[in-house]
Formats: structure tokens, sequence, C-alpha cells
């Protein structure tokens, strides 16, 4: 068939609309994960735990829930992978975002400490697993569902929309929070003020929920699954993903380590590092990380064209090396308690850290065949936050308190980006490549010896 104008044209909105449709409920599910990240800090630690000895010991123990959440992704992860390489991602993805709203609205809804005592914590915990839980489904199937879709020679670039969607969470979840903390007193928010927000994810989700029934599943995804049917013996899931392809299941933990650690020190702990030692009010540190975050959901596409362009491994290892030093400047210029200075420290962070986000669906998309596709990235993808994501904040914390002093913070940082340039070296170079061509097992080999 010609490739005509036309018909380029009718293609391409029709991907317009999958990225719409994947980021809608994308950036749902992150305004209200990281709404919990934000409010574990200004929070949590005072409505939910008795009182401590400092500031910090409340903070600590709202971050001990935060890691319940990480610790349940994997767990979706790997039940909504298995089924969403059955019966398709965007059931799957309606699934999840429902998940993820009750838990977040039920959240708003707990009484505090002084109200139910230990109960409360206990049904924070409760939540959090499920919104966790949902929250490990989301992202394989949202980013599969655009990569699926997208030419082999941009890949890079549309698979990065879904990711340019978590920054667009964040900017939300800190614009509700920055707009109740600056209308209402202190008092006022701590008692009831920041429920609001966290009420509010039941309308973000109906819409979410609304734009994503409007999508189809990938022709690739279609046709893998026509084959399968007539293969009795056809096998998915995690295991045969780690039975099949060890190494890329191993290199997409790798690639995920510094990535996902440096992300949660630059927009979790960063908060409680200005509160808690640069003595940063809340509206302040708010204002700043809202600036941040609109600069990061520029850079992200940005940063996935430029995949297209010189190749996924350049750009990932060149966000890994930067990485590694952020935390020895960052921390520096934070302590300045200039906002022009503290903004830029984060900026700077958020700048390093798209590029290696940026890439990642593209990447781990094309070391996996379709039929363990979801099962294959969600496994690389999720498992690895529990090392990384969920124990940044309460390690950078813990370290912060026993040493009094960021260069250990900034040393582990460097460790993790280590982890991930080894990683960057093991990955096969992918820039390119043909999805329905992987599905083809005689020319598997040839595929894979033509990316190292």
């Amino acid at each position: 068939m010609p490739h005509t104008p036309a018909l380029e044209g009718a293609r391409g909105s029709a991907l317009r609309r999958i990225v719409y449709a994947s980021m809608a409920g994308t950036v749902v599910e992150w305004y209200e994960f990281f709404l919990y990240a934000t409010s574990a800090t200004l929070v949590f630690g005072k409505v939910f735990f008795p009182p401590g000895e400092s500031e910090l010991e409340g903070i600590l123990a709202a971050f001990v829930t935060y890691a319940v959440g990480f610790a349940a992704r994997p767990l979706g992860g790997l039940v909504f992978g298995h089924f969403g390489d059955r019966y398709g991602r965007k059931t799957l993805l309606q699934v999840s975002l429902v998940m993820v709203g009750i838990a977040t609205f039920g959240m708003g809804c707990i009484p505090s400490f002084g109200a139910i005592g230990y109960a409360a914590p206990v049904l924070l915990v409760v939540l959090r697993f499920v919104q966790g839980f949902a929250v490990g489904g989301e992202w394989g199937g949202a980013v599969l569902l655009v990569a699926e879709h997208s030419p082999d020679e941009r890949r890079g670039f549309w698979s990065s929309w879904p990711q340019a969607a978590v920054p667009v969470g964040n900017i939300l979840a800190t614009a509700v929070l920055l707009l109740l903390t600056s209308t209402l007193s202190d008092d006022t928010f701590l008692a009831w003020g920041w429920r609001f927000a966290f009420w509010l994810s039941a309308v973000i989700v109906l819409i979410g929920y609304y734009v994503r029934t409007h999508v189809t599943d990938a022709p690739v995804f279609q046709a893998a699954q026509a084959e399968a049917a007539e293969r009795s013996a056809e096998q998915y899931g995690v295991f045969e993903a780690v039975r099949r392809y060890p190494r890329e299941v191993l290199t997409a933990m790798g690639l995920r380590f510094a990535e996902n650690l440096m992300y949660y020190l630059v927009v979790t702990f960063s908060i409680t590092y200005l509160k808690v030692v640069v003595e940063t009010g809340t509206t302040r540190i708010l204002r700043l990380l809202l600036l941040a975050h609109a600069v990061h959901f520029v850079a992200i596409p940005l940063a996935g064209a430029l995949t297209d362009r010189i190749g996924r491994r350049p750009v990932y290892a060149a966000g890994a090396v930067l990485g590694s030093g952020w935390g020895f400047i960052a921390f520096p210029m934070m302590d300045t308690a200039h906002d022009g200075v503290i903004l830029a420290a984060i900026v700077i962070g958020l700048l390093v850290h798209a590029l290696m986000y940026a890439g990642q669906p593209a990447l781990m998309a094309e070391m996996f065949p379709t039929r363990i596709r979801y099962s294959g990235i969600s496994l690389g993808y999720q498992v690895t936050s529990i090392a990384a994501g969920s124990l940044a904040p309460i390690t950078a914390v813990a370290l912060l308190e026993h040493y009094d002093s960021s260069i250990p913070i900034a040393l582990y940082l460097a460790a993790a980006s280590v982890v991930t340039l080894v990683a960057v070296a093991c990955a096969r170079e992918t820039r390119g490549i043909s999805l329905a061509a992987l599905d083809r097992p005689a020319n598997a080999p040839q595929l894979k010896e033509s990316r190292i």
C-alpha cells in the first residue's frame, strides 16, 4: 500500500490519540502516587504517627509506609503483566486506574492517630499497598500501548510521552498542595485541608478512565495473540521471561537502579532536606518544585527523540555518568538557601534524570517479544524499585541523621550510578529495531547478534 500524505496523517492522528489515552491515565496514577510522596514529608509524619523526639523521626516513619507502595509494585507488575500479555494492555490499564483511585480517595478518609491510634498507620499501610500494586501494573501497560503503536524509527520519542506524564502528575499534586498550603493556615491544613487533595483524585480518575475506553491494542499485539491462540503450548508470564530472557531482565533491573534512586532523591528527599536542614518554608519549596517539574516535562520527549538519533545506550550512559556527580554539587547549592540556586540544583537533577528515563520504554520494549513483553519489562522495571526508589528517601534520611552531612548521600547516588553504567555496558543497542521481527523465532538469533 502506498504511503500517501493522507495515510500518514491518519496514522499520526491515531498515534496521538493513543499517546493522549496513555498519558491521561498515567497522569492520574502518578498524581496520586506523588501526592503521597509529598504528603509523607509535609503531613503524614505528624497526622498518622505518634510524636517522636525529632521531626526526622516522624518523617522516617512516614517514609517506611511510603516504601510499602514500592514493595507492592513488583507484585502488581507481575500480576498485571501476566494478564496483560494474555488479554491485552487496555483492559488491565482500566483496572489499575480504578484501583489506585479508590486507594487514594480512601487515604483522605483515614482518621488521625489522635482519633484511632495505631489503626491509622495500619489503614495507611493497607491502602498504600493497594495503591502501589495498581501503579505497578500501570507503567508496563501504558508505555507498551504507545511503544507497540509507534514507528520503529521514532519509538524513542513517542514512547517517552507516557514518561513525561509523570512530571505532569507531579505538577498537579504539587499545584494542589501549593494552593491548599498558601490559602490555609498550617494548623488548618494539617487538621483537614490536606484531605481535599486526596479526594480530588476521584474526579481525575473518572476523566482518565473515560479517555482510556477509546483506544485499542496495537496490531503487533493482536497478531501475536492470534498466533499464540493457534499454539496451545504457548507460555506467558514472568517465569517464561526469566527462563528465556535472563540477560534482558537483569539488564533492565540494572538500567533502572540509578534512575529510580536519583529521582526520589531529587523530588522527595530534597523536600525533607530543604525543610529540615535549610529550613525553607513549605509553600516556597512547592513553588520551586512546580517550576522544576515543568522543565522535566519538556526535557523527557527531547531526550526520547535524541535516543532515536544517536542510540539508546549513549544517552542513557550520559545520564548515569552525570547523575553520579549530582549529589556533590546539588546539596551545597541547596545550602545557599537562595531560591534561584535551589531551583537550579533540582532542575539539573531532573534534566540528568530525563536522559535515563526517556529512553526506558523503547529500550525495554525492544528487549522482549510481544507475548511476554508486558511481564518482562514490568519485572525489570518494578523489582528494582524496592531496592532503589523505596529505600532512597529512607536511606538518605538515615544517613543525614547519622552523619549530619550530605556527602554520604552523594556517595550513595554515585555507587548506584556505577551499577547502572555496568547495565548500559551489557545492554544491546536496539535503536530502530522492528518489534514484529522480534516475534519471528527464526530471526531472533540474528537480531540478537546484530544488536551487540
